[in-house]
């Protein structure tokens, strides 16, 4: 396996499998794995929902910014960043020019058996959370459509096998893996 040569950054809805898949990927690659959304947190010592809660998604999105744009500076690694964060133009271009995004492109069934018991997921605190996802699933998709590169994903395909096909995808880049 060749030298990483920029961030890999992972894109998608949530229950793509941004974190579970970029952990993988990360120890293939023998890189380490980040995570926009635990910076943030750590970073403000209460959790996403509490942000979103106290302060908004608008200072929520910023934060996210910064962090995205700290780490794009740092070491390449894998990056997850949250479900949000690739609608930002800001966030497209700072990902587009320092690292390579990696949209892990799920359909709405698959996501929505992925994340329909997590009680950590702010958005779908609603009366409605299969149609908030659904909602959610059209418009961002446009916004996916930029990434750099698409890995679909299915429930058949083990957490390993998406890693492997993301390090496929990777070598189609000849700026991403280096000899």
């Amino acid at each position: 396996m060749g030298q990483l040569a920029k961030t890999v950054v992972m894109v998608g809805m949530m229950g793509a499998g941004k974190t579970a898949v970029g952990t993988a990927l990360a120890r293939v690659l023998g890189v380490e794995f980040r995570d926009s959304d635990e910076e943030i947190v750590r970073a403000a010592d209460r959790s996403i929902a509490e942000i979103f809660e106290r302060d908004g998604e608008t200072f929520f999105r910023a934060r996210e910014t910064e962090v995205i744009a700290r780490l794009l500076r740092g070491e390449p690694c894998v990056l997850s960043t949250g479900g949000g964060a690739f609608l930002s133009e800001a966030n497209r271009r700072l990902i587009h020019e320092a690292g390579v995004s990696v949209w892990l492109r799920a359909d709405l069934d698959l996501l929505w058996q992925r994340v329909r018991h997590k009680t950590t997921r702010p958005l779908l605190r609603t009366a409605n959370p299969r149609e908030t996802l659904r909602a959610l699933y059209v418009a961002r998709l446009p916004f996916y459509a930029e990434a750099d590169l698409v890995v679909d994903a299915s429930p058949e395909i083990s957490v390993e096998d998406m890693a492997a096909r993301v390090v496929t995808a990777l070598k189609t880049r000849p700026d991403v893996l280096e000899d």
